[in-house]
């Protein structure tokens, strides 16, 4: 019963009794008076003890109701993650709030069924630009494929919305908007929800139990050498480290302490590694992707990134898998709704192309609105990293040799001195001349980076089975099923290959000849361009297998020894296979020595083994591993090799 009702009760009681004197009624009055002030103060301290609670449980943005009238939404700031009292409150809230948002894109969708004009909805009671922020969101979830496309380009060209309604979209928009948006340049990071709150870590249970539990779950079949030995030794060292835990201070006394800490702390960045590195293989078998992600590890690859957040290397081998994950379509609503996508546009603002590269794979694999090709572990788009309106003419493949990598073999050449501080500080360095350069000068190519593993020695194996696939027989054939499956071969093509690379090109051309299914990949080869490819060997090999006791050189290096019957059988093989075709060729031929090692320097590929006998040979002054690195934009091997792509091209872009 309310205050007032109860006095004005007792006050029909005091009107109605005749019996009762004057002064027994002031007194009951001051009764009632004493009653009602006592309930309304505590009233007045229950309701400020309630707001001032909520107000600790919550922090409103209230500025967005001031300033507009129409809200279907508030956005709730997430609390820091050390208030775990108010955890549960904030995560029912954003739920609830989710769902309003939803239900307003209902109703929306209902207003919004029939494509009229925009005047039709004059008489709605709603402002302009709450008008177009739900007919753009109508416009992202519009059957045809345009409207859908144009609606979130327009979405993600808006910078001037206030923050709530960012928040509104990132609540409302599905996951293919989301992820479109995503891979918009430029686009507002208000757009994306931060990752949802991850599951509490039992105390009991440390990461390294975790991520054992997740490797020990994982299926036991398809297995190869080489995924038992990763599993087999990240689970190892998780045993070892889990003693160093739980025994350290036993074994060493209390003299002992901070070398026993060290042990509880080191192996758990090397079991990070080790585990990640089994976890790469696994989720490159289709039939273990989806033990990963019931299994939890999408949320504990979560934790791993943002914990190793000083780690970019071990960032990227997390996006690795993420990457490999996302090659299946049944996953994508799983990384999606996990909270991967804000994580990943993230990376895609990172100055660092090797970052951005990697989400950018993962986010093209996600997007099936505008990419219909996918990109397998390996196979990284340098250009376009975003979704773009340029019509793409050609694809530029460039293959790396040995100790190469798909981003540092094409970095600009190193400066031979520091800038010094007092001079103008040059800031048009790049980490990697394809994307910087070559998109700029050539935007209607993509542009394509494949990356592999090579090793100079099999002293310290990493794998017992990995020597098989070190052969140059295998790796073409796997790199050409990830080529195929990337979607290499639907448009005229140039190779861009230095050293092993180029043999590594010679020899993925000669299978595709004979294959069936790889034919569209013969015919549209237009043009390759060798950066000293050793066509009949190389003198390092020579050095490896002489140091052999040392060195204990490795498949790929013995097949590069010079006049080696192998190499000699690949260019008989080529030369028959490039004869009666219209196939461009240039390679260029070092002419400084390469210091390898502390003591010697010398040609590591001699002009004569440059030399594939077809196509222009071009001696540059530069050592075997700058010959690939040009100097500048305007450098001459950077300005030949543009014009060697222009010319091998023109036929097929006249026709366009």
């Amino acid at each position: 019963m309310s205050v007032a009702a109860y006095c004005l009760i007792c006050c029909r009681k005091i009107t109605t009794s005749g019996t009762a004197s004057t002064q027994d009624n002031w007194k009951n009055i001051r009764g009632i008076a004493r009653i009602a002030r006592a309930l309304f103060l505590g009233g007045c301290v229950f309701i400020t003890y309630e707001i001032h609670s909520l107000r600790k449980a919550i922090t409103l943005d209230t500025q967005a109701v001031q300033q507009e009238k129409l809200k279907s939404y508030i956005y709730v700031h997430t609390p820091s993650t050390d208030q775990n009292d108010f955890q549960g409150i904030t995560n029912k809230l954003r739920k609830e709030l989710h769902k309003t948002a939803i239900k307003a894109l209902e109703i929306s969708t209902r207003l919004f069924r029939k494509q009229h004009e925009r005047d039709k909805y004059s008489k709605l009671n709603m402002e302009d630009h709450e008008l177009s922020l739900w007919l753009l969101l109508k416009g992202t979830q519009s059957e045809d494929r345009r409207i859908r496309l144009e609606a979130v380009q327009n979405m993600a060209g808006i910078h001037y919305w206030h923050d709530y309604q960012y928040r509104t979209v990132a609540q409302a928009c599905d996951r293919r908007t989301t992820v479109g948006l995503a891979r918009t340049k430029d686009v507002d990071m208000r757009f994306f929800l931060p990752p949802p709150a991850l599951p509490k870590v039992d105390h009991n249970h440390s990461m390294e139990d975790e991520i054992r539990q997740l490797l020990s779950s994982l299926p036991q079949t398809e297995f190869d050498q080489c995924i038992k030995y990763f599993t087999s030794l990240a689970l190892r060292e998780s045993s070892q480290s889990l003693v160093a835990q739980r025994r350290g201070l036993w074994c060493f006394g209390g003299n002992g302490l901070p070398y026993a800490e060290s042990l509880s702390s080191v192996p758990s960045e090397k079991l990070e590694v080790y585990s990640l590195q089994a976890l790469l293989k696994h989720s490159r078998i289709s039939t273990h992707v989806d033990s990963i992600v019931s299994n939890g590890g999408l949320q504990l690859l979560q934790r791993i990134y943002l914990l190793r957040k000083d780690s970019q290397k071990m960032q990227r081998s997390i996006m690795r898998v993420i990457g490999n994950l996302a090659l299946h379509e049944h996953l994508h609503s799983s990384i999606v709704d996990s909270g991967w996508i804000s994580l990943l546009a993230e990376a895609m603002k990172s100055p660092y192309v090797i970052q951005k590269s990697h989400a950018a794979r993962v986010l093209a694999n996600l997007d099936r609105d505008t990419v219909s090709e996918k990109y397998p572990d390996g196979v990284y788009v340098l250009h376009p990293h975003h979704r773009t309106s340029q019509v793409i003419k050609a694809d530029v493949l460039f293959v790396h040799g040995l100790l190469g990598a798909a981003f540092k073999t094409w970095r600009q050449q190193d400066r031979d001195q520091p800038l010094d501080e007092t001079a103008p500080q040059e800031d048009d360095y790049t980490e990697c001349w394809p994307k910087d350069w070559l998109a700029e000068d050539f935007p209607a190519l993509r542009i394509i980076s494949v990356e592999y593993d090579t090793h100079l020695s099999d002293w310290k194996v990493k794998c017992p089975a990995d020597n098989h696939r070190k052969s140059m027989a295998y790796r073409s054939s796997e790199l050409l099923n990830k080529l195929k499956l990337a979607g290499v071969g639907e448009r005229p093509i140039i190779w861009v290959s230095h050293s092993m690379g180029g043999l590594l090109v010679k020899k993925m051309l000669v299978n595709a000849s004979r294959n069936k299914e790889m034919q569209d990949l013969v015919k549209n080869t237009r043009g390759i361009a060798f950066y000293s490819v050793p066509h009949h060997g190389s003198q390092l090999a020579e050095y490896s297998i002489n140091a052999r006791l040392l060195l204990f050189p490795s498949v790929e290096v013995k097949e590069l020894s010079k006049d080696s019957p192998a190499l000699k059988e690949l260019n008989e093989e080529f030369l028959e296979f490039a004869k009666n075709k219209d196939i461009k060729v240039v390679s260029f031929a070092e002419t400084l020595p390469t210091r390898v090692g502390s003591m010697l320097r010398l040609h590591v590929v001699p002009a004569e083994s440059a030399d594939l006998g077809i196509g222009d040979i071009i001696p540059v002054e530069v050592n075997h591993l700058n010959i690939c690195k040009p100097k500048s934009k305007d450098s001459y091997i950077y300005q030949r090799t543009l014009q060697f792509i222009t010319d091998a091209l023109h036929a097929d872009l006249k026709k366009q």
